[in-house]
């Protein structure tokens, strides 16, 4: 019987590399020609989770995407930087004063909420089909538009100027280089990320995070199931016959449901395999996405 290679895998991405590099290196546990994709970026000064999607669960990068991440920055106050972070070239504020406790605390809070944010000029937003960092590179004015994104929570860590840490749950899209970038505008001293490290994304965590020195059998051994990225989505089994009949494209009238299932719904075979994913529509099921073969 051969392997199943197909899951979700959280691996623990270091400082100095870019989430693609992790994402090649992680290639070497799997056979040639497996399929591999991330589930969003991390900048090549930060570190921590970044899960990746192995063999069919490319097909749900969208769903762990806009699940609610949670992120530890360390802000240098006193200075900007060209690429809102460490990386970038550094230029002091003349005269910064420190600001109080309060007052960041103050101006933090009104980062919390749906707000809108404009990207890093170095970042992988698009400005007339190019990435934003290729036009900076070379050099050339960036404007981007902003875009709303939410920040459910901001909490401060530790504060000893010019050094403040803080702990920030947020939505997807949101950058924190942005809103290290924008807290300092607002304190009127600048600010950029000097660390950042991602503890979470969703239900994965640190803790389940592989090292990349880990060994192959290991990181397949630590597969998790493709079901584990739509936890969000109400599931629904089917008897063997209608799975058969909707692998085979066949229309089949949808089972009762709970009422709140409005939306897209996991299909799943008595043997708890996941089928697809559907909507109902005028008392049919139909599949958006079909993952499994009959």
């Amino acid at each position: 019987m051969s392997e199943n290679l197909d899951g979700l895998l959280v691996i623990d991405k270091p400082g100095g590399i870019t989430s693609r590099a992790a994402v090649d290196r992680a290639q070497g546990w799997f056979p040639r020609g497996t399929r591999i994709g991330h589930t969003g970026t991390l900048d090549p000064l930060a570190t921590g989770v970044l899960v990746l999607c192995i063999g069919m669960a490319t097909r749900l990068t969208e769903y762990v995407q806009r699940m609610p991440k949670l992120y530890r920055a360390g802000i240098l106050l006193g200075a900007v930087s060209a690429t809102d972070d460490a990386d970038g070239t550094i230029t002091s504020t003349p005269d910064a004063v420190a600001p109080p406790r309060e007052t960041i605390e103050q101006q933090l809070s009104a980062f919390v909420g749906k707000i809108a944010q404009v990207p890093p000029g170095y970042s992988a937003a698009k400005v007339k089909g190019r990435r934003a960092y290729q036009l900076a590179r070379k050099g050339q004015e960036v404007s981007l538009e902003p875009r709303l994104v939410t920040i459910d929570r901001i909490e401060i860590l530790n504060y000893a100027y010019p050094r403040l840490d803080i702990l920030v749950r947020c939505g997807k899209g949101t950058y924190i280089r942005s809103l290290a970038r924008d807290l300092g505008k607002q304190l009127g001293c600048g600010g950029y990320i000097a660390s950042l490290r991602r503890l979470e994304i969703g239900a994965f965590t640190e803790k389940d995070a592989l090292p990349l020195q880990a060994a192959a059998a290991e990181a397949r051994q630590r597969l998790i199931p493709c079901l584990a990225a739509l936890k969000d989505l109400t599931p629904i089994t089917l008897s063997n016959e209608d799975a058969n009949r909707l692998l085979h494209g066949q229309r089949i009238a949808a089972p009762t449901c709970p009422a709140e299932s409005s939306g897209e719904l996991t299909v799943l075979d008595v043997a708890g395999r996941l089928l697809a994913i559907a909507k109902i529509v005028d008392g049919l099921l139909i599949p958006t996405k079909v993952l499994a073969t009959s």
